[in-house]
This record gives structure tokens, C-alpha cells and sequence, in this order.
């Protein structure tokens, strides 16, 4: 038999393993459905797609609703039925209720429907100290008492409904309902224990909480409502998933629903190699319906879309209509008050701007309206209103009837929003970027609906082309890292323009503090940017550039941040990372010409790049107490990984330097960084590593700093440092990967893939990839991924849905490289 060609072997390899079709392998720990900027992020958080509601990526449902009946017979695939409460005391987003409260320790019994509170204040939640608050609260601790009546006791369901920030305990009539450390800052709905609900009056009832604020915002507001059932979800079964597949661009699913077998499938073609696709809001759910049995079947579609995607907390009203264009059926829906910029944070969602669900005019029948009158209509098949729509439980409501069916049926529906304004930015409002292609969103969809087959051909090619070459990189299972952060690394970003006409592509710091284009966020996701498009990347340093050449930011070193998201007037981080900060910008900037093969854009910000240069001459090699991009772990001084970011900063402005001519400027930022390279190794050597910090023995810390020695060829320290470190790490794993440093069990997993990428042997690679891999499959903690998790354990420590996990590209950056 003859060998089998090399490439051959290769490719037969690929279709084996299922990589031809660029799916992923892994179970993730939250699927994403529509991606595509901070808020505009809809995820399934669980293996099935209905086995619990679709949420936004901070956890506040979104509902997506999907049934399909068949013969008769109504399947559930998509979602939960959205969950309807009644109000029994209402929160603040629905009514202003004074409550009694303290900010001093008072008597034990203070929980108590019999103790005396008439020596307490009176005043009306929320809680809080920002703006938002009806009354100010900036102490450390808070006690609330609210007396209240009943029409009834007979509360089925009963739920707390509860907004807190920080620690929060809660009483009913004496009885403590509810405890927990840390801070939700969306309403959540906890069952309270039958034992309290039985204990309840009709008169003199009193709900009773205390909350310590720890550190950060402050809030509190709370209320009681009781679940709504309704007959129909007993006509409901739920359809037999079958399979989920998930590859950069696209999450598939399939079922069994009896005589016919469904597959759905969502894409948001994040393709940003064209700025102009990937700037339209707007997902793609393809639907088909494929008999199993040879037999005809009647078959309809119902999809209903949340108008609660359109508002941030559930007292904003909705209003919402259905209209057409270009043969195209839409509904477009959103809040009536539209307080555009209004808010900043990152427990948020957005409230003004609309969203839009549309469907072929030939093929759909579409209906806003409450609730009551969205899939309860389609089961009961009754005739829809129609008509506008204004309310608290607005439903978009899309159904098909796809006839008999004996052969595979396919329908198309698109979800889109259009923020209108996305970022206000130094005072001016900027529009998303899709304005420059089209003036109204109507156009938009229309252009998405037409392009539908060429776009969704397209996405299936790059993806397959992006698992096999980040297979060849790095093997299957980096492939699967790879495939799970492309959406969200992506997602967590706005593209807009500048009111000088330049790109800026601004992340928001999900989950950490709600920052806007935060520098060293910026810095562990750029290589995906790197590599498939370094225009978003300059987008994501420009507006740093511009604060501190419009003389607004005035220090010798960047900022951290231009502010809190949506909101970029300037920093808003409470601390300067001085040495973090430059060391980032001067070598993404240095990456940025390495890319592109010469340092133009580099020579436009040659005399900013110089002032940070020169203050990492002076300050960069032996940092003092200070913060760094790891600011969990709290604050250090003489971080010898910090100095190794200095030192590569230093040696990556003398090549920029050599690139612009400069000869004489690049052989003084060279050679002072070759020479802090070798005092670099006698601070930090410890025998068979390198230490956390100088001069401290017995510790260690992951240089992942070091990887852009090799990236942009600046051959600053000697092959003896990686390899040293290298045969460390493999020593210090555990099972779900490498700790950041010694002083906890905890990781950041985009660190450990620019550790790993260190490594000169693909299997040593392999070895420090692989547990990142195995977290990512068995987490218990279903959410967008997180990049900092506990390595022994694999839980989620904090974070979810950053941007951060564009660093896992930085393999096949280097690959693609060679």
C-alpha cells in the first residue's frame, strides 16, 4: 500500500475528529446565541436549550421562547416559558413604599413584628450611593423594617424579589428567609421557605433585612411577588435534545419532537475581517423541520422574543409595533422613557435604543403584546391582536405555519438591536458603526435578510478554516479554547467612530467593574485582534492615545481606562497601574507594526510612545508598590513579572525606533534593555525558577510577560530563562491548570495559554493547555467563561464574559508567524 500523503494524513485526521466542520468537542460552560456587543449578549447557561430561560451575560433572563407543534402536540426548544409575578409588595421599580430604617446596631429582637421602630427613620428604597438612590446610604451597615397588610395569605409561590449590595440577611415575620456574602445588582426572585409563608398575617406582617457594604457600590431594595402559572404549560413537553454543536460563529442544536426531527441553528457572524458585516447587530435563527418516520406531518413555529432584551430592570415600560420592508416582517420594540447614555456600570443592561425581530412577509405572522396574549394565543390557536403595544411584559411573537410537512421546511428569523447611540465619548454621543452602512435599522435588515445564504456560507468557512489551523497550532483541544472565546472575546466590544473620523473599538470590562476600554483588558485579547483584523486593534488603543495627546490625561504614563461604560469621559478606576499601562501600549504598538510590516501608526504617536518609554527608563525595571492587571491579588512591590513587561516595552520601542530610522535612539532602548534583562536574572533567581518578586526566595509566579521576547524577535533574554521556567511550571500544575503565582491555588486561564505558548516543545504546550481544556469541560459554574478560576477545584473565582480570552489566540498568533 502506498503512503498516505502527508497532507492527506492530515486532513483525514481533521474530518475524524469532527474538525472539518470546525465544531468544538468540549461542553461549554455557556453557550452563546446572539453576540454581539455588552448589551446585546443572549446566552444558554446550561447543556440544554430548554432546560432553563436564555440570559443575558450578566445572568438577568432574556427570554428566547421556541415551540414547535406537531400534530397537534406542542414541543418546547428553545427557553422556558417566561415567568410571570404577581405583586404583593412591591420593590421600588414599581412603587414609591417608605420604609422604616437604621444605620445604628439595634436591639436583638429587632426582626421582630412587635418591636417598637418609631424611633427609626423613614425613608424609601432603593438604597444606594450613587445618583440613582431615593435615599443615600454610605455607611457600613443599614437595618430595614417594612410593615405591611394582606388581602390574603394564600400565596403559592410566594418569592422574595431582592437587589443588594454587599452582604445581605433577610427576616419574614422573625424568621430569617435568606443569607448570602456578595452583591446582585439585578433584581433576583428566591423562594421563601413554606414555614414563613405559613407564619404569615393578614395584618402587622413585617420584612425585616440587615446589609454590610464590604467595599464598592452600595444598594438595597427588595419586595415579595408570588409565581403566575398558567394551564398551558401543562399542554407543553419539552423536545428530546439531541445533539449541540458549537463553532466560532454558530451554535447548532437538534431535536426530536415525535415525527420530525429539528435542528436550529443561531449565527452571529462576528466576521471581523469586514467591519461592515460584523458591525450589523443582527443574529441569523435558522429552523428546519425534517420528518423521521416517512410519514406527512402538520407542523407551525412559534418564536417569541422578551421585550425585557429592550430595558434594564422590569418596571420600564414597553412599547412595541409591528411594521414591513422589502418584503421583511418586523416588530420593533423599546422602552417609552429612552433614557439614552443614561446609566454607566456593569451590572447593567441597556434601555434605550430598539429591538427588532423579523421574518419573511410571505411566511410569518407576528403579534407584540403581553405575555398572556404571546405563545398562550399560539397554543390555544386563537387569532392574535396585532395592533401597537405598551405594558410591563411585552412578548415579540413570530409564528409560522409550515404546513404539511414531508420534506425539510427551513424558516429564517432575525434578532437584531439597534442601540442608536452606543458611547458617549468626551462629551459628543457617538452612533454604532452600522449607521455608516445604512441610516435605519429597516435597511439593515433588509441587507442581512438578502445576504443571509452568502454570509451563512461564509461563516461556515472560516470557521473550519479557524479550527484546522488553531488544530495545527496547537491540536484539537486548543482548537476547542479557541472556539469558545471567538464570540465572547469579540462581543464585549462597541465599534464606533471617532468625531476625528478615527475607529475605536471599546471593550467593557464585564464583570470586573464595568470599565470602558481598559488598557490591560486590551492587552490580553489582542492577539485574536492580531490576527484577524489590527485595525480593531488600533481601535482599542486610539482613544488611550487621544486622552493623553488632547491634554486631558496629563501623567507620563497612559491611563488605565476612559471611564465606565457606556460613558468614556475619562478615568474612572480609583488607581493608577503606571508601569502595567505603559509597558502595554508601547508593546502593542510594537505588535501592531510587527503585524504589518512597518510602524506607521507607531510614527503617529511617536512623541506619546517616547514620554511612556522614558518613564519606563526610569521606573519600569524595578516597579514600586503597585497595582498590575492581576489586581485581585492585591498590591506589589519589585513584581518581577511586571519588570519583565517594562524590559520588553523598553526593547520593543528601540525596534520601532530602528523601524522609523531612529538608529541611534533604538541602540540606547536596546541595549538598556539587554542590560536590565541580565540584572533581571540575578534579582530573581532561585535556583531552579524565578521568583515572584526580587530578591524573595521560595515563591514564584508565571512570566507570561515574556512571550512577546519571541513574538516580535527581541531576543532580550536568553533561552535559558524560558526553558528554566518552563520545567518549573510542569511541576506546579494541578488539575485544572497552573496557578498565577504562589500564593494561591487561583489561575487566569488567558495567562496560562501565553505561559504555555512559551514553551519550545509542543508537547510541554500541550501539558500546560491541556487542564485549561479540562476547566473549561467541567466547571460547575455555568456562565459565559470565566478567565480566572481556582485550579484544584475548577470553580469560577470571579469574572465571566470577557474580552480577556482573545489571549488564548496568542498560540496560533505565533504559529502563523513562522
Amino acid at each position: 500500500m502506498p503512503a498516505i500523503p502527508r497532507f492527506c494524513l492530515y486532513f483525514l485526521l481533521l474530518s475524524l475528529t469532527g474538525a472539518v466542520y470546525g465544531q468544538a468537542t468540549l461542553r461549554a460552560p455557556a453557550y452563546p446565541l446572539i453576540t454581539h456587543n455588552p448589551n446585546f449578549s443572549i446566552w444558554s447557561m446550561g447543556d440544554s436549550l430548554a432546560g432553563s430561560p436564555t440570559r443575558h451575560w450578566t445572568e438577568t433572563d432574556h427570554d428566547l421562547l421556541g415551540l414547535l407543534r406537531v400534530d397537534g402536540k406542542a414541543y418546547r426548544f428553545l427557553g422556558m416559558e417566561p415567568t410571570l409575578y404577581a405583586t404583593v409588595l412591591p420593590a421600588a421599580d414599581e412603587a414609591d413604599t417608605p420604609v422604616r430604617y437604621t444605620e445604628t446596631a439595634p436591639a436583638r429582637n429587632w426582626a421582630e413584628p412587635g418591636f417598637d421602630d418609631t424611633d427609626w427613620r423613614t425613608g424609601s428604597p432603593p438604597f444606594a450611593d450613587d445618583t440613582l438612590a431615593a435615599t443615600a446610604w454610605t455607611s457600613d451597615d443599614l437595618w430595614y423594617r417594612r410593615t405591611f397588610d394582606l388581602d390574603s395569605t394564600n400565596l403559592e409561590d410566594l418569592l422574595l424579589k431582592l437587589r443588594h449590595d454587599d452582604n445581605v440577611t433577610v427576616w419574614l415575620n422573625g424568621e430569617q428567609i435568606y443569607t448570602v456574602n456578595g452583591w446582585q445588582h439585578s433584581y433576583k426572585y428566591l423562594p421563601v421557605p413554606d414555614a414563613a409563608v405559613a407564619n404569615l398575617r393578614r395584618a402587622g406582617n413585617v420584612l425585616a433585612i440587615h446589609i454590610r457594604n464590604t467595599a464598592g457600590g452600595q444598594w438595597l431594595d427588595a419586595g415579595l411577588v408570588r409565581r403566575v402559572h398558567r394551564p398551558e404549560e401543562e399542554e407543553i413537553t419539552v423536545a428530546r435534545q439531541t445533539d449541540v454543536t458549537l463553532t466560532a460563529n454558530q451554535t447548532s442544536y437538534a431535536f426530536a419532537c415525535g415525527g420530525v426531527d429539528l435542528s436550529v441553528t443561531f449565527t452571529s457572524p462576528l466576521l471581523i475581517e469586514d467591519l461592515t458585516v460584523y458591525a450589523r447587530p443582527i443574529s441569523y435563527v435558522d429552523v428546519t423541520v425534517t420528518p423521521n418516520d416517512g410519514a406527512d406531518h402538520d407542523v407551525d413555529l412559534y418564536f417569541g422574543v422578551s421585550g425585557d432584551i429592550a430595558r434594564n430592570t422590569p418596571g420600564q415600560e414597553i412599547k412595541a409595533s409591528r411594521h414591513t420592508a422589502g418584503g421583511l416582517s418586523y416588530l420593533r420594540a423599546g422602552t417609552t422613557g429612552q433614557p439614552v447614555l443614561g446609566k454607566k456600570g456593569d451590572d447593567l443592561r441597556i434601555d434605550w435604543g430598539h429591538l427588532y425581530v423579523a421574518g419573511s412577509q410571505e411566511e410569518v405572522l407576528q403579534y407584540p403584546g403581553e405575555t398572556e396574549d404571546s405563545w398562550p394565543v399560539f397554543l390555544r390557536r386563537a387569532r392574535p391582536r396585532t395592533g401597537p403595544y405598551s405594558g410591563n411584559h411585552a412578548m415579540l411573537s413570530t409564528a409560522a405555519d409550515l404546513g404539511v410537512v414531508g420534506a425539510p421546511v427551513s424558516r429564517t428569523f432575525l434578532v437584531g438591536y439597534d442601540e442608536e447611540t452606543s458611547i458617549n465619548y468626551f462629551g459628543t454621543p457617538l452612533a454604532p458603526w452600522h449607521k455608516k452602512e445604512a441610516e435605519t435599522f429597516s435597511e439593515l435588515l433588509v441587507t442581512a435578510w438578502e445576504e443571509h445564504d452568502e454570509i451563512i456560507r461564509w461563516v461556515q468557512a472560516f470557521d473550519r478554516e479557524l479550527y484546522a489551523e488553531a488544530t495545527a497550532a496547537g491540536g484539537p483541544d486548543y482548537a476547542d479554547l479557541c472556539v469558545l472565546a471567538y464570540r465572547q472575546a469579540i462581543a464585549a466590544h462597541t465599534l464606533v467612530e471617532s468625531p476625528e473620523g478615527e475607529l475605536l473599538f471599546l471593550s467593557k470590562e464585564n464583570n470586573s467593574n464595568g470599565s470602558i476600554n481598559t488598557v490591560d483588558v486590551t492587552y490580553p485579547s489582542a492577539p485574536l485582534f492580531l490576527l484577524y483584523n489590527p485595525d480593531l486593534l488600533k481601535g482599542m488603543l486610539n482613544g488611550i492615545f487621544y486622552y493623553s495627546e488632547s491634554g486631558k490625561w496629563q501623567k507620563p504614563f497612559p491611563a488605565h481606562d476612559l471611564g465606565t461604560y457606556p460613558i468614556a469621559t475619562g478615568q474612572t478606576y480609583g488607581e493608577d497601574m503606571p508601569v502595567e499601562e505603559a509597558g502595554n501600549m508601547i508593546t502593542l504598538t510594537a505588535a501592531i507594526a510587527e503585524r504589518e510590516g512597518n510602524a506607521d501608526y507607531a510614527s503617529q504617536h511617536w512623541s506619546t510612545l517616547t514620554t511612556w518609554a522614558e518613564f519606563l527608563l526610569e521606573s519600569g525595571f524595578d516597579p514600586e508598590n503597585q497595582l498590575s492587571t492581576d489586581d485581585f491579588s492585591g498590591h506589589l512591590a519589585r513584581n518581577a513579572n511586571l519588570s519583565v513587561k517594562a524590559i520588553i516595552a523598553l526593547a520593543a520601542y528601540g525596534k520601532l525606533a530602528g523601524m522609523l530610522g531612529a538608529d541611534s535612539v533604538a541602540t540606547v532602548y536596546t541595549t538598556a534593555a539587554e542590560g536590565m534583562a541580565r540584572q533581571w536574572m540575578e534579582l530573581a533567581d532561585d535556583g531552579d525558577h524565578y521568583s515572584l518578586t526580587f530578591e524573595n526566595p521560595g515563591t514564584w509566579s508565571q512570566k507570561y510577560n515574556l512571550v512577546w521576547d519571541d513574538l516580535l524577535d527581541l531576543g532580550v533574554f536568553p533561552p535559558e530563562v524560558v526553558e528554566t521556567e518552563i520545567a518549573y511550571y510542569l511541576t506546579r500544575q494541578n488539575e485544572f491548570g497552573l496557578p498565577l503565582d504562589s500564593r494561591d491555588t487561583y489561575t487566569k486561564s488567558d495567562w496560562i495559554l501565553w505561559t504555555a505558548t512559551l514553551a519550545p516543545l509542543p508537547n510541554d504546550f500541550k501539558a500546560l493547555m491541556e487542564p485549561v481544556r479540562a476547566f473549561a469541560d467541567q466547571t460547575p459554574d455555568r456562565v459565559p467563561l470565566t478567565d480566572w478560576h481556582d485550579t484544584v477545584d475548577a470553580r469560577r473565582i470571579g469574572f465571566k464574559a470577557r474580552s480577556v480570552v482573545g489571549g488564548y489566540f496568542i498560540k496560533l498568533l505565533k504559529e502563523r508567524k513562522r
